[in-house]
């Protein structure tokens, strides 16, 4: 049975899915609550720890913060806790499976998740660029090591300077090793890739363990030669150019929306509330916890890079790897182990975002908003095949042409406006439904949720005027493409989506109606 269609343009936009019709799409059965506090700590550093320490941490230290980079972190981490906070209320509040824009559906409307999937493919989509510019960067310094040089030109953006070993500068055309990765890995999305618990599990070891080796190792040479290295730490607040967010305290802030793309993936640890032992303490001790145990570690980490390698060199893809380079002829062995381990790390990140950006828009073309195309199965592979070849070939031709730099900024612009509207979603439910159960309320309402979403977009107007342009156009261009098509095929304003027979709506007003709009009883 379908609900009658909304009137006006602004009961249009607001148009909601109820919960019940979510969980009869999904087919999702009662999840076992067996994870506790410390489970959920565990799976929080696994997803947290990335392509940001490996990646983005030197262009941060190397263009705006210098060795006070530890500083971006901190702050980093405290916007990623208001925000982790608000997702942990929303997942113990809306029983539901999906990511953010899920919620979004369920909670503001039909608008705010178009919109909310349009910063999910920032998020998501552009991150695995990114992520896929360090994996060059990390492979073809490991190349080098064992003999095999690619040629310089085809290690880069199009158009970028840069500068060889002998000084040499020269102009790079293409990124072929981050196209190629991102090409094979989409070929095997399409024939099935999924990752084992067991698997996920020891990829999760040998980051924290290359990590960890790293922060021993690197410790060990300054502590043993700390007179040689403590004038890399002179300034440690390098003084401001002059320039917007160049060094100073201007230039932390700008690095800490650098390196909070260091932090993208701990809201994985709020869509566990439903397998949770104890929501209401245990979500914001696994949120917490695995922030604070992530901050720990990325600080320790931005401590040996800085003092190791002169900040002003560490604007690379690949920062870990110059610093390992830098330990010395002897450690030559020590250099080649973390540059693998790296590259094994950074292969599974690039997989998981490439198989999260397709199985967002696979949710969004089976609601109508994208074309049905997107959500076609492969008869025999049985996965969303032309949705993962355009995502990959879409992922690789921006790893392969674009800056890391614009890149990374592109993502964390979008991904902070996300957590934005997380944040704003949770004042919003509180504010037109304040009767529904909460397994888990954000502590000191409404502070923190109003704090998430000043600290987030505070952040998001420290990034460079370009990357806030392209920004604009690109949310203008989703609006656009919102009025042109998704509203007009939406398969719920349709009525094609109702709710499960049997299951009561969760607000009110999403009980079906007939065309008078008056309720009608459920069969």
């Amino acid at each position: 049975m379908a609900t009658a269609a909304p009137r006006g343009l602004l009961g249009r936009i607001m148009l909601r899915k109820s919960v019940a019709q979510i969980q009869h799409e999904t087919q999702t059965s009662e999840l076992k609550r067996s994870l506790g506090p410390w489970n959920l700590v565990f799976l929080g550093i696994g997803c947290i720890i990335g392509a940001g320490i490996f990646v983005r941490t030197g262009n941060a230290a190397a263009l705006h913060a210098g060795p006070a980079v530890l500083i971006s972190y901190v702050i980093a981490g405290i916007v990623c806790a208001f925000a982790g906070l608000c997702y942990a209320e929303l997942a113990s509040t809306l029983p539901v499976s999906g990511s953010a824009y899920t919620y979004s559906y369920t909670t503001i409307g039909e608008f705010a998740a178009w919109i909310m999937g349009a910063l999910l493919l920032l998020e998501y989509g552009l991150a695995a660029s990114v992520v896929s510019v360090g994996w060059s960067g990390y492979m073809v310094s490991l190349l080098a090591d064992i003999g095999v040089n690619i040629p310089a030109t085809l290690t880069g953006p199009m158009g970028h300077p840069k500068e060889l070993a002998d000084g040499t500068v020269i102009t790079t055309v293409f990124n072929l090793p981050a196209f190629l990765v991102c090409a094979a890995l989409a070929i095997l999305l399409v024939v099935g890739v999924s990752e084992s618990a067991k698997f996920n599990n020891a990829i999760v070891a040998i980051k924290v363990t290359v990590l960890t080796a790293f922060i021993l190792v690197g410790g060990f040479i300054l502590l043993k030669n700390l007179p040689t290295y403590l004038p890399n730490w002179d300034p440690f607040i390098p003084p401001p150019t002059g320039a917007k967010g160049e060094f100073g305290w201007s230039g932390i802030l700008r690095a800490a929306s650098i390196v909070f793309f260091a932090y993208i993936g701990f809201e994985a640890v709020s869509t566990a509330g439903q397998e949770a032992k104890n929501p209401a303490k245990d979500m914001p001790f696994g949120i917490i916890g695995s922030l604070v145990i992530c901050t720990v570690i990325y600080i320790l980490v931005s401590i040996v890079l800085t003092m190791i390698v002169p900040y002003t060199k560490l604007n690379v893809p690949d920062p870990v790897a110059v610093a390992v380079d830098a330990f010395g002829p002897q450690w030559g062995w020590f250099a080649k182990t973390i540059k693998v381990g790296a590259i094994v790390g950074l292969t599974s990140v690039i997989l998981v975002l490439m198989y999260g950006q397709t199985r967002i828009f696979y949710t969004m073309a089976r609601d109508g908003l994208l074309p049905k195309v997107f959500s076609t199965v492969h008869p025999k592979f049985r996965t969303p095949w032309i949705n993962t070849l355009v995502v990959g070939i879409l992922v690789a031709i921006a790893g392969g042409f674009f800056d890391i730099n614009f890149l990374g900024d592109a993502t964390s612009v979008g991904t902070l406006a996300a957590f934005g509207i997380v944040c704003l979603t949770v004042i919003w439910l509180r504010r037109t439904h304040p009767e529904i159960p909460r397994g888990y309320k954000v502590p000191l309402y409404p502070v923190l949720p109003v704090l998430g979403i000043v600290s987030c977009f505070a952040l998001i107007f420290t990034v460079e005027t370009k990357v806030l342009i392209f920004f604009g156009w690109y949310i203008v261009g989703a609006v656009a493409l919102y009025f042109v098509y998704g509203m007009h095929n939406s398969e719920l304003a349709k009525g094609h989506q109702v709710a499960a027979t049997g299951e009561p709506a969760l607000f009110p007003e999403d009980e079906p109606r007939d065309e008078s709009g008056k309720p009608v009883m459920r069969p």
